[in-house]
């Protein structure tokens, strides 16, 4: 298992019955801004219940966030929450038969895209957190001054049409 920035091992055959709470500290917080090009994270909080399930460990939870991110269109640094549902399923590494390699065919439900492979006698569920994490910024959010930058600029926003046709249609409103 890989090092995580948020590295919280849990051994498959000792699941806690409780929630598993996970709190970022500053330093995993700075680590974590780092590998998602973030200003910072300012908070990360994640309660996940487990419940294993055959040979599938079910992870439920929520993950909170405040990170503070730069935005798309002004350059400017801004807050942002981040309040996802988590839910993923931790499965042990599948190793194909040496001679069957060429003859697998895998078939994907939609509950499989959420599946986290591990091998061993522990999983990483701080790096399962991480990785949503990562997969709710929207790299392209825009800040409380973007509609000020973009008008700064002369840049109309997506929501407003530009060009000759726009300023003629314009103009025939007014009248």
């Amino acid at each position: 298992m890989s090092e995580s920035e948020l590295s919280r091992p849990i051994k498959v055959r000792a699941l806690p019955a409780d929630p598993v709470v996970i709190e970022a500290s500053e330093a995993e917080r700075a680590v974590l801004a780092e590998r998602f090009s973030l200003t910072s994270v300012d908070d990360l909080h994640a309660t996940i219940e487990l419940e294993q399930r055959a040979k599938t460990i079910r992870a439920t939870g929520t993950l909170k966030a405040r990170i503070t991110q730069v935005c798309a269109i002004s350059r400017e640094d801004f807050v942002t929450k981040i309040e996802e549902p988590l839910a993923f399923s931790f499965v042990e590494e599948f190793e194909p038969e040496p001679n069957d390699a060429d003859e697998i065919e895998i078939e994907l439900a939609a509950d499989d895209l959420d599946e986290i492979e591990y091998s061993g006698i522990t999983f990483d569920l701080g790096e399962a957190v991480a990785q949503s994490l990562g997969l709710a910024i929207d790299p392209y959010a825009e800040g409380p001054n973007a509609d000020a930058a973009r008008k700064a600029a002369g840049i109309s926003s997506d929501d407003e049409p530009s060009g000759p046709l726009a300023e003629a249609l314009k103009s025939l409103k007014k009248d």
